[in-house]
């Protein structure tokens, strides 16, 4: 699929990752609606970036995505606002860092407000874009997930099993959607400079980058770069590319 004058919603679009994103699907010649839920202000000077270096349309939309009506109407005031929606990019999470160990932590809050947020929010994103994109006859969906949804690590249980969890959606979600809308997931390993990142406890950090066989962070880059290619490709569906730097291998 050529990019130039898509539409493309990215949540998250405001965070370390999805900034690059932004950029990367911008650089194509998409437009790009920039959803955050809190960071107004950072979203804002995010759209205004992409507006003047790229030429192309860029906006901020504001979405609690665990609310399924508040979610309806983002998808409704994107269409309105740009006459169409080519691509999501399920990109905004939540996480707490918890040791696996350490179940007392695990309360039954932090569980639901991570899958609600992890799971059931792009759940409810791919629901509502659906009709426009096969409406349409073509569409894109690329999910965020993470090496923590592919082995039993990472920085809690509720953040590996959701993320397991959106591996596994894709897989359905490229079923459903077929053939007129591909799904594709990335899968990243630690990243410098996202708040997931921020969120994680030193050690942890130095013992995930140590780890890799090339002994280093993944690169925000490689992942936006590898979401542009998923947009464009024609024969590619329900997959997920992994990105970490040698680590898990699946």
């Amino acid at each position: 699929m050529d990019l130039k004058g898509m539409v493309a919603l990215v949540t998250g679009g405001n965070g370390g990752l999805g900034q690059r994103i932004c950029h990367a699907l911008a650089q194509e010649g998409a437009h790009v609606a920039v959803m955050y839920a809190r960071s107004r202000e950072q979203a804002e000077t995010v759209a205004a970036e992409l507006t003047s270096r790229y030429q192309i349309n860029a906006r901020t939309f504001a979405c609690d995505i665990t609310d399924a009506a508040a979610v309806d109407r983002l998808v409704g005031e994107v269409t309105q606002a740009f006459g169409r929606l080519d691509i999501l990019i399920n990109d905004a999470a939540y996480n707490l860092a918890i040791p696996f160990g350490d179940l007392d932590s695990l309360s039954m809050e932090v569980w639901n407000r991570i899958m609600a947020t992890n799971l059931t929010g792009p759940m409810q994103l791919i629901k509502a874009v659906a009709p426009v994109m096969k409406a349409q006859g073509q569409g894109r969906i690329i999910n965020i997930a993470s090496v923590a949804g592919l082995s039993p690590t990472g920085s809690s249980i509720a953040y590996a099993v959701s993320k397991a969890g959106l591996i596994h959606l894709t897989r359905c979600m490229a079923v459903a959607l077929a053939p007129e809308t591909l799904v594709n997931c990335v899968a990243p390993g630690l990243l410098d400079g996202t708040r997931a990142t921020a969120n994680l406890r030193p050690e942890q950090v130095e013992r995930s980058a140590s780890a890799s066989l090339l002994k280093k962070p993944a690169d925000k880059d490689d992942c936006a770069d590898m979401v542009v290619a998923m947009c464009r490709t024609e024969t590619m569906t329900g997959q997920t590319v992994v990105i970490d730097s040698g680590r898990v291998f699946h």
